[in-house]
């Protein structure tokens, strides 16, 4: 059985430690435990590896949060990759900050890339989202998303990271409906 999970994120050292990028750190996360590389491929960075018997695509679209759907809908065609299969991994301005959802659908919240990822595949595909909190002014929404974490939240941001790579792990073993049960109210 083959799996995409695919952190949203923007490339880019100016981005590399932003809330928008939790998606991405996340991944690095993911694939670092497992010993897999990522390699620069057509939409993105890709890593292959095994996960007992499951076969896993971890994807980091190169396209910008915004049109994060081209690389998606791309590496699900050309792997054959059915859509319960997709796990999008995003921050949420809508969760405190280290919060984890996992949901097996849902709208795209106001969030430019699962907008996109939505008009592209629809919205009935699994979504972790970690949420990133919203402490900012009025109208400061895109600096908030684009600025590095607190220093309070890079403490505690390993923990909840490590979480969020247990819940993919669970995700792709044990199927979205046991892993929602065990970790959503964590």
């Amino acid at each position: 059985m083959k799996y995409l999970i695919a952190g949203l994120g923007n490339i880019g050292p100016e981005y590399a430690l932003t809330r928008h990028n939790i998606g991405f750190m996340v991944l690095d996360a993911f694939a670092k435990a497992s010993n897999a590389v990522f390699e620069d491929r057509r939409y993105g960075f890709v890593s292959e590896m095994r996960l007992r018997n499951k076969s896993l695509l971890l994807l980091k679209p190169s396209t910008f949060m915004n049109l994060s759907g081209n690389a998606i809908r791309y590496w699900m065609q050309k792997e054959k990759i059915e859509t319960e299969n997709l796990l999008v991994v995003v921050d949420d301005l809508a969760l405190p900050f280290g919060t984890l959802r996992l949901k097996s659908k849902g709208s795209d919240a106001g969030h430019n890339g699962l907008k996109h990822i939505q008009g592209l595949i629809g919205q009935n595909y699994p979504r972790l989202r970690f949420g990133i909190g919203n402490d900012f002014p009025r109208g400061a929404q895109v600096n908030f998303v684009l600025d590095e974490f607190s220093e309070e939240e890079k403490q505690k941001l390993p923990e909840r990271i490590d979480m969020a790579v247990d819940i993919i792990r669970s995700f792709c073993l044990a199927g979205i409906n046991t892993t929602m049960n065990q970790y959503n109210n964590k």
